[in-house]
């Protein structure tokens, strides 16, 4: 199980441990340091490289605005804005601040930010993972990850098809023949795609949006903006905050379905 390492920024002691007992309990959250002002805490946050920081609005010196702006880089963790006052939410999100909770924190509200801190670094291993997977195999082969923009251009083209049946992937010095049936879902990856089959996962360069438009719509839908499922995987169907769901597939892969995808896959799934 990941451990989210976790700091919290606050110049109120009593604040500071309430969240402190609160977080502390939780099997996945693990706090690593407190900090009672912005400069403390920039360079305390810098050191220790958390995956998480609950950040005070209104600290004397340096706010929490100002701490998020000198954390900005590489290392940049998930910042959770907490203040007394709500009128500070716009400027929180504003400042791509992934939640906000408003003080004294409710229970419920506490949980529900926690699973979106959870979602949000599961995405962010799977795109780093993808991106490192992407590298090993140009250098395994010594050859660019092949653009979808060639292969149609050179098969699907000539062949004068609607949709796509076959999806060429080079792979290793050789061309895989792909059957679409078979690919149980694609997400993106940067400039890249992974398209998962039968237990594999193969890279290709290019576009969700050229991809798209080659698979036939009655199997394939665009459920996020970057990630297109077969709608005759779907098993189940997950309800989640904000008017999002989850698609279960018949492997069990989970995947998000932003809501405003959501109409566009009504018919191929009645439950939403």
């Amino acid at each position: 199980m990941k451990v989210i390492r976790t700091v919290i920024v606050d110049d109120e002691p009593l604040a500071r441990r309430g969240l402190v007992l609160r977080v502390e309990p939780v099997e996945d959250m693990e706090v690593v340091g407190q900090y009672s002002n912005g400069e403390e805490a920039v360079d305390g946050i810098r050191e220790l490289r958390p995956e998480l920081v609950f950040l005070d609005i209104q600290m004397p010196i340096m706010d929490g605005f100002e701490v998020l702006k000198r954390l900005q880089g590489p290392h940049m963790p998930l910042v959770v804005f907490c203040t007394a006052y709500d009128d500070y939410a716009i400027q929180a999100f504003e400042a791509h601040a992934l939640d906000y909770l408003l003080k004294p924190i409710d229970d419920e509200r506490l949980e529900a930010c926690l699973e979106r801190v959870r979602e949000t670094l599961q995405a962010r291993t799977a795109r780093r993972q993808r991106d490192r997977l992407v590298e090993l195999l140009a250098e395994v082969t010594g050859e660019p990850t092949p653009d979808l923009d060639e292969l149609i251009e050179q098969g699907v083209a000539v062949l004068g098809k609607g949709f796509l049946e076959i999806l060429p992937i080079r792979d290793s010095g050789h061309t895989v023949r792909l059957r679409t049936q078979d690919i149980d879902w694609i997400d993106a990856a940067g400039d890249y795609m992974c398209v998962h089959a039968d237990g594999r996962t193969h890279v290709m360069r290019g576009t969700m949006k050229k991809l798209e438009e080659m698979l036939d719509p009655r199997h394939f839908q665009r459920v996020h903006r970057s990630t297109i499922v077969n709608i005759d995987r779907v098993k189940e169907v997950r309800s989640h905050i904000n008017g999002e769901y989850f698609l279960i597939l018949d492997q069990g892969i989970e995947l998000k379905m932003s809501r405003n995808y959501r109409d566009r896959i009504r018919h191929f799934v009645p439950e939403l």
